[in-house]
């Protein structure tokens, strides 16, 4: 089984730009903004998928699907995911809105009619389990104990099936301070879960915009980068945030019984370098 990991696309609606800070400054200082349309980078993110061989079974979409949460967006982001080739999940971020996101997906009928967006996917080798962390009009998430009892309850079910656990926020502080101080809430509490079920794999996560994994109660947790833009690596203490146009990516996590679950990393398309001289290896 081959899973795609998509995340933080952060779609506006048709015709709108996004708006992001480009360089870290002085609090004192102008800081540079850019405004620039996510919606081609998902789409180059789409197409790469489906170009795969093999094609990926299931893709997911780690949360902030959108930016401000608007039916407009989601609206944009369906349009934009309908070519791919493979069944698609997604789960909410801090910039999303749960009942324009249960709306845009309702045809789809793996998002609960009401309360959290959390759910079970049972069709594959791999079992997907799907955490709301979203905290309305936070940037940071939490688990409370109501959403903690029900992935207990969910992972108890299945106790011999390889399972990975897909959220928005990570469960781990990163070094990059300005997003550890929106983390999640309750990290602990999931850990405690966690740790009574071996069968998990990875927990899979965005927000950060880049690629970083820790050893987590048990298994690995990791975040995933962003579709369009990411967040500029800064491990300076209390630093701004800013964004970076390093190549955009995905991840694609590959299942085999007798190895396990293998997480490999792509950047999106051909990039700049040397012409070469002779056949590659």
């Amino acid at each position: 089984m081959i899973l795609a990991q998509l995340s933080d696309p952060h779609i506006v609606a048709a015709g709108k730009l996004f708006r992001c800070p480009m360089q870290d400054t002085a609090p004192d200082a102008e800081r540079a903004w850019l405004e620039f349309d996510t919606a081609p980078y998902l789409a180059r993110a789409v197409a790469s998928l489906n170009a795969l061989v093999p094609r990926p079974d299931v893709t997911i979409v780690t949360g902030d699907l959108v930016d401000h949460g608007e039916p407009n967006e989601y609206e944009q982001l369906r349009h934009l995911l309908a070519p791919l080739s493979m069944p698609v999940f997604v789960i909410p971020g801090n910039h999303d809105a749960r009942e324009p996101l249960r709306e845009a997906f309702r045809d789809a009928r793996y998002l609960p009619a009401e309360g959290y967006l959390q759910f079970a996917i049972e069709d594959y080798p791999v079992r997907l389990v799907a955490l709301d962390t979203l905290v309305s009009g936070k940037h940071g998430g939490m688990l409370c104990a109501e959403r903690l009892g029900w992935l207990d309850t969910a992972l108890a079910a299945q106790l011999d099936r390889p399972t990975v656990i897909l959220m928005h926020h990570p469960p781990f502080a990163t070094g990059i301070t300005y997003m550890d101080n929106f983390g999640l809430d309750n990290a602990a509490g999931l850990a405690e879960i966690v740790a009574r079920h071996p069968q998990v794999e990875r927990i899979l996560c965005g927000h950060l915009h880049r690629t970083i994994d820790r050893r987590f109660a048990g298994t690995v947790a990791g975040t995933a980068p962003s579709t369009a833009h990411q967040i500029r690596l800064n491990l300076v203490a209390d630093a701004r945030i800013s964004f970076i146009f390093e190549p955009p990516g995905y991840q694609l996590h590959l299942w085999q019984q007798d190895s396990g679950l293998v997480t490999h990393t792509a950047v999106l398309d051909e990039w700049p370098g040397p012409a070469p001289s002779s056949p590659g290896l």
